[in-house]
């Protein structure tokens, strides 16, 4: 079918008039011949955006696993679904055949019924990418449990934060996990974090690192035994096309982090559909996406997109830079990857190394190269497109976000012409509008303003789990009836699309969206600081990172200082995870504030580029004399550390 697959530029743009000249019609096609219902929609889209209320395929019965395992079989029950990948090179990779997936999958699911999980309970899953992870939110799919996982990077306190939110019955984690040469105890991070969960019963335990771990009786199972003993067949529980799927947390730019949920039948048919176009599938390809299960890019584009396409996705347990650099080029070689979906961050971290480690490879297999978690600049481009894919392979630049639940804006390879840093056109379903400060819509080419989307797309999150209000306030009150992003962008002179970053207090440090106020919440838990503001700052690697201005309650100098950054970095590991730690730490005796006691983080953001050539009026802040201190001050830091 032609609207599922496109070829070329000029079915682009035919096929996108359609989507937007008949929305319901365009996606009812979609939906009516690419995948399996038990019971067909009454209506395809009911929206109001001034609630928010939004539904896709009103009525419709199904199961996502029986479209994304069991409708395979009969004709690939022998392909193999997903390569596992390990830690370890020396290590065989594992291939799991879509008939194996059939059989794990649903002796996992029973497995979760046994330990008493029922349709529409919450399962929180800790675990690294291995086999598991993904065999559990399948069978958490398989009976209708939500799952909610969460980064194996995250600590305790986040982790128990996330599952009270959500109010989850059980924990699924694993003994510990791999990372490089590195082993990190994940059972020990979970037993912290329980300490506070009143509401978990079970937690199941993978044996992954052989490690001594404690197993709290009555609570603590083993995993393998329960599996070894579970029965083989689990029929898949019909769900309500608006039913939850998953809930999935991402950082907010004040107070605690969103757990958005996304929805059963679009979400299905969305990731679908984008991943067939952008990474322009066929039969017989690999697909490697890089990212980790615990974000979205891994729920969308590692598990259910190219499982409901019956592809080959590859699952990693490793880093980048374990043993060497030339590990992604060393995987890609020996699975024969023919699209591979990484992040900017990587692609800097692996061009600062020498280029031998890629040129050793054969990486002919290539295809499509995609970049996602952040846009990519132009020397990381040009790098990726001279050194990965030989100028043989297109690169498609994906903007989109948890929210979005799949890719909003994208080239589509071989057909969209591609410009290095733009996210180029909009993909079918998407109706993009660049919004001015006062609500107004920005029409025509050449214009820079807020970045939002005028009408639903199957994809979108329905809510936050506990609270519509917030997603109400957060997405749909800033502009009348339209979703709005939180991200910048401008529209070049044929129509192009280059976001320009978050309006708001969140930074993306290496993909990773990090709230400002949470980490600022955890500093201000150290006894010796008063108040804190963060900042992001351009980085060579991460593309962002953390500056943080903090104010200490007693001036302390030299080697105090210097524990006490140590001390800042070790809390917000504590409370968040070592993603948000601070690159740069400054003492100040003040913050740049509005009389009404805002902070002008507008200022430190300038300050932290080392761009103060023009401040603005500072003249009506509250105490505009810091700002010089402020900025003597940073020229003593970025000369001590510049990167």
């Amino acid at each position: 079918m032609s609207n599922y697959h496109i070829k070329n530029l000029e079915e682009y743009f035919q096929v996108y008039r359609k989507s937007v000249r008949d929305p319901e019609n365009f996606w009812e096609e979609i939906a009516e011949e690419n995948f399996l219902w038990r019971k067909r929609w009454d209506k395809v889209v009911e929206y109001d955006f001034s609630k928010p209320e939004i539904s896709w395929f009103k009525g419709a019965k199904l199961n996502i696993t029986e479209n994304c395992i069991d409708r395979h079989l009969y004709t690939h029950g022998n392909k193999t679904a997903i390569i596992f990948e390990p830690n370890e090179p020396s290590q065989p990779a594992e291939n799991i055949t879509y008939q194996q997936l059939h059989e794990r999958v649903c002796i996992f699911a029973n497995v979760l019924k046994q330990q008493g999980i029922r349709t529409g309970d919450r399962v929180c899953i800790y675990l690294p990418m291995i086999p598991e992870l993904a065999i559990s939110i399948l069978a958490c799919a398989r009976i209708g449990a939500i799952h909610s996982v969460v980064f194996a990077g995250f600590s305790s306190t986040a982790l128990h934060t996330r599952i009270n939110d959500s109010d989850c019955k059980m924990v699924i984690t694993s003994d510990g996990s791999y990372r490089g040469g590195k082993t990190i105890d994940l059972k020990s991070i979970v037993d912290e974090a329980l300490e506070s969960c009143p509401n978990v019963e079970k937690v199941l335990v993978v044996k992954r690192i052989n490690s001594e771990v404690k197993m709290k009786p009555n609570r603590d199972v083993w995993l393998q035994p329960l599996l070894d003993s579970a029965p083989i067949d689990c029929p898949p529980v019909l769900m309500d096309a608006e039913d939850p799927l998953f809930i999935l947390y991402t950082s907010g730019s004040t107070g605690k982090p969103k757990g958005m949920v996304h929805t059963t039948a679009g979400y299905m048919v969305y990731t679908a559909y984008t991943f067939k176009n952008v990474f322009q599938y066929r039969e017989n390809d690999v697909f490697w996406c890089t990212a980790d299960i615990g974000w979205i890019t891994g729920h969308s584009y590692i598990l259910y997109g190219p499982l409901a396409n019956g592809a080959t996705t590859v699952m990693f347990e490793g880093i980048p830079s374990y043993p060497d650099f030339g590990r992604f080029w060393e995987v890609i070689q020996k699975h024969k990857v023919n699209q591979f979906y990484t992040a900017p961050t990587a692609i800097r971290a692996l061009a600062k190394e020498r280029l031998d480690f890629s040129a050793e490879y054969d990486l002919s297999s290539l295809k499509i190269l995609g970049s996602v978690g952040e846009p990519i600049n132009e020397e990381a481009w040009h790098w990726y497109n001279d050194n990965i894919g030989k100028k043989n392979c297109p690169i498609v630049d994906t903007w989109w976000q948890t929210e979005t639940g799949g890719i909003m804006i994208s080239p589509i390879p071989y057909s969209t012409p591609t410009i290095p840093t733009y996210a180029t056109l909009p993909l079918p379903g998407i109706q993009p509008a660049l919004m001015d400060e006062n609500g107004n819509e920005l029409k025509g080419n050449l214009v820079s303003g807020r970045l939002c989307i005028k009408y639903p797309w199957p994809g979108m999150a329905r809510t936050i789990w506990g609270n519509h209000d917030r997603f109400r306030e957060t997405y749909f009150s800033t502009f009348k009836n339209t979703y709005f992003s939180g991200d910048g962008a401008l529209r070049d002179s044929t129509g192009y699309y280059r976001i320009t970053g978050r309006v708001d207090d969140v930074v993306i440090v290496s993909g990773h969206n990090l709230g400002t106020a949470p980490i600022e919440d955890a500093i201000n838990e150290h006894p010796a600081v008063a108040e804190s503001a963060i900042v992001g700052f351009p980085h060579d690697v991460k593309g962002k990172a953390l500056y943080g201005f903090v104010i200490l309650k007693e001036t302390g100098e030299g080697r105090l200082q210097e524990n006490l950054r140590k001390e800042i970095n070790q809390i917000i590991t504590e409370h968040i995870g070592p993603i948000a730690k601070l690159d740069k730490i400054q003492f100040v005796t003040g913050l740049p504030k509005t009389r009404s006691g805002k902070i002008m983080r507008r200022i430190l953001r300038k300050i932290a580029e080392n761009d103060t050539s023009n401040l603005g009026d500072i003249s009506t802040l509250l105490n505009p004399e810091c700002v010089e201190e402020i900025i003597e001050g940073s020229i003593q830091i970025q000369s001590l550390n510049p990167q």
